[in-house]
Parts: structure tokens; sequence; C-alpha cells
């Protein structure tokens, strides 16, 4: 007798509950999210995906706190949004939240080595030790060999890698990738989201990554797709692994109607 082991749920990094948000005042007031409940688990990589202008940076912009939510509530690692203010919350998202960019956002007057550094020397870290650590995570994404070369020295593949190691470097709980392949050719972002699943993925971290890029929707442990600032659709990779793995019944249908017309043809010449 065969035994199966019951699925474990994977922990939950982010917890979303009825989340609204208006801009404007009066008349010219427009509601851009409608009333948003997602779970953003650890372990894996979520892709935010849906067309421009759907609410998907309104809604990462909540989950880290750079906007407040018009209403509902957001749990980040079981501590609520409304218990984060001012100076708190700064430091939880400096301690917590890790970013990567499209447009990769490196200083130009300073190492891929000092780029990567940031976060550590903002939270307080001598220079020296930041800098020594941040050339350790350069070596994990492949770029230890170019740690003192400037970003103009770098192709865009090597910027992001760079800005992924920046992200990383103060080990967050959750990383936010924007658009981490708009700007690199196919290849590239294969490159980056290859990466972000050898390196990034941890079970102590959830990485959460907005996306147009059709290309990379494979690297994503579950799809959330958004529109009109809601959420239509979620799909796990075991379900999208499932839908491939079910026969394609119309066709089958067709051909047995093709094969019953020409038998049947056949009958009435007969």
């Amino acid at each position: 007798m065969r035994i199966v082991a019951p699925l474990v749920e994977p922990a939950i990094a982010v917890s979303c509950r009825g989340i609204t948000r208006d801009f404007g005042d009066g008349d010219t007031r427009i509601r851009v999210l409608h009333g948003i409940d997602l779970d953003i688990p650890l372990g894996e990589i979520t892709l935010l995906v849906g067309p421009s202008g759907c609410g998907k940076t309104t809604l990462i912009s909540i989950v880290c706190g750079l906007l407040e939510p018009t209403g509902g509530d957001i749990t980040l690692f079981g501590e609520s949004h409304q218990s984060l203010r001012g100076t708190r919350l700064v430091q939880f998202r400096g301690k917590n939240i890790g970013f990567v960019f499209q447009q990769y956002n490196l200083l130009p007057a300073l190492t891929a080595a000092e780029n990567a550094a940031l976060p550590l020397i903002i939270a307080g870290m001598p220079r020296r030790q930041a800098v020594s650590k941040a050339r350790e995570t350069l070596e994990t994404v492949g770029l230890g060999n170019r740690a003192d070369s400037k970003p103009s020295q770098l192709s865009g593949g090597q910027q992001q890698r760079v800005a992924i190691a920046r992200a990383l470097v103060h080990e967050p709980r959750l990383l936010v990738c924007d658009e981490p392949t708009a700007a690199l050719d196919a290849q590239s972002g294969q490159t980056v989201m290859e990466l972000l699943r050898r390196v990034a993925v941890h079970p102590d971290r959830a990485v959460l990554v907005v996306t147009h890029d059709n290309r990379v929707f494979e690297y994503g442990d579950r799809i959330v797709s958004m529109t009109d600032g809601r959420i239509e659709k979620i799909e796990t990779r075991a379900q999208r692994i499932a839908v491939r793995s079910e026969p394609a019944a119309e066709p089958i249908a067709n051909e047995l109607l093709s094969v019953n017309r020409v038998f049947g043809s056949v009958d009435h010449v007969a």
C-alpha cells in the first residue's frame, strides 16, 4: 500500500486582506485597488503580472510600506503595517526588504562592490566590513572578478546582477523585483531569473517579481494575474503542469468526428 504524504502549505511572508487604494479627492477620486486578498509564501518566487495600469506597482509599493492603503490590512512576517510607523517602519523595511529595480539605479562613481555594500553602510556597518561582505555576495552572483569595476564598465546583465547582490547583501526576508528583465535581451533576462531562483530563493525568504515579460513565467512558483486593480487569477506551478498534462480533448473529438463522417459516407455509398 502506497502512503502519500500530506501536502504542507508554505509559511506566509506577506498577507494582504481587503486592500484598497484611492488617489485624488472629491470628484477626482479614483480607486486603483479593489479589495486585494493575497498571500505571498516563503521559499517561492511569486510573479505579479498584468497590463500596464492594472495596479501592480501600487500594490508592491503598499506591500513595501512606501504607500499607505486606503483600506484593508497587510501583515509582514507577523507584523501588521498599522503597527509600523515612522522610524520603526524605515528600520523594518531596511532590515527585511530588498529591492531590485528595472533601471538598476547604480551610482556611477562607485565600484560594483561599493554599490552592493550600500544597504549595509546605510544600516551603520563600517565601510570596510560592508564592502568585504558585498564582495562575497558578488561572488555568489558570478561577479567576483568585476567587484572593482564601475557600472559603465559592465554590461546591462552584469549591472542587474550587481543590483541583485545589493538587494541580497543584508539578507532580507522579502525580495521585491520590479520588472528585473525589462531592459535586458532574452538571454540576459533568462540568466537573471535563473540567478534569482538559485541565489534568492530560500526557505526563509519570499521573492516577489513584477513583470510583463511572459518569457520568465516558467520561473514562477505561482503567478498572480491582475486586471483593473483586482486579482483575476492565482495559478501555482503544480496547476500549470496539470493543465499541460491534460489531453487535448477538443482535437481528439474533432478527429473522431472526421472519422465518423468518413465511415458514414462509405456506409452511405455502400
